[in-house]
């Protein structure tokens, strides 16, 4: 690994290139935080993938890519004084040693979870007027619902046992059957929403991250479905003309290679 000189070498070294980039380069030049934005979130779901994919080589690279969204935004704030690339590291270190009094202070913790719960009452402190403010409004539904369920037991709203939310999942599907029978689309969705929002709040009692565990169905029904669309081809097949008992034979033998 590199030593502490080598790494501060080479975020200089970055630096002076985003530098140089901003003075000569006709696209870097006409770039601003709003036209960034969307490709910072695209950077952003790359990286994940492959951390889900646990290629770790792609991991650094797509680290690479978020990072120069970082300091391309930094280089923007400095240009109309407002702030620059020491401005931003200053603040995340000011905000974690405040947020960490149990390592920067005399406050005694027992566990990771007690550290969450002062994380959140720290940050009412700071202004935050709600444990929820912190959530952006913009995230999927699905993480929205996992960032907003995780805050709140931050401050003690939660259930005691994965039991009793397995329950209220039950509950709740009970409740969407009722609805399924009535047939009124409106109700359906709403209490369909109560399922998922459950269901996720029970991946948390579980240790699940219900984000992850989905994509790594979406990625395994993919490379599954591909299976089959391969091996219908090679047999001259289109899958519209197979029966779904043909397609199954590919399919559960997709299953037995993984």
């Amino acid at each position: 690994m590199n030593s502490r000189k080598d790494q501060l070498n080479a975020l200089d070294r970055l630096l002076t290139i985003m530098d140089e980039l901003r003075e000569q380069c006709p696209w870097d030049k006409k770039q601003t935080m709003q036209s960034l934005r969307h490709l910072t979130i695209e950077e952003t779901y790359e990286l994940g993938d492959a951390i889900l994919d646990n290629d770790l080589n792609e991991v650094k690279m797509e680290l690479g890519d978020v990072l120069l969204h970082i300091i391309f935004y930094s280089k923007i704030g400095s240009e109309t004084n407002d702030f620059d690339i020491a401005d931003v590291a200053n603040a995340i270190c000011d905000k974690l040693i405040n947020r960490h009094p149990h390592i920067y202070g005399d406050v005694k913790v027992a566990d990771a979870e007690e550290v969450k719960r002062n994380w959140e009452q720290i940050k009412l402190k700071e202004g935050k007027t709600s444990v929820l403010e912190g959530v952006p409004s913009s995230l999927p539904a699905l993480v929205k619902a996992n960032r907003i369920q995780d805050k709140v037991a931050g401050v003690g709203f939660d259930w005691e046992k994965p039991e009793q939310v397995f329950e209220k999942v039950q509950e709740e599907l009970g409740e969407l059957q009722v609805e399924v029978t009535s047939g009124e689309i409106d109700k359906i969705e709403s209490e369909f929403g109560d399922v998922l929002f459950s269901m996720i709040n029970y991946a948390r009692f579980l240790g699940v991250n219900p984000e992850n565990a989905l994509e790594r169905t979406n990625k395994k029904f993919i490379k599954r479905f591909q299976y089959l669309e391969k091996n219908a081809k090679q047999m001259g097949k289109n899958l519209q003309d197979m029966t779904l008992k043909e397609m199954d034979v590919f399919w559960n033998e997709a299953k037995t290679k993984e």
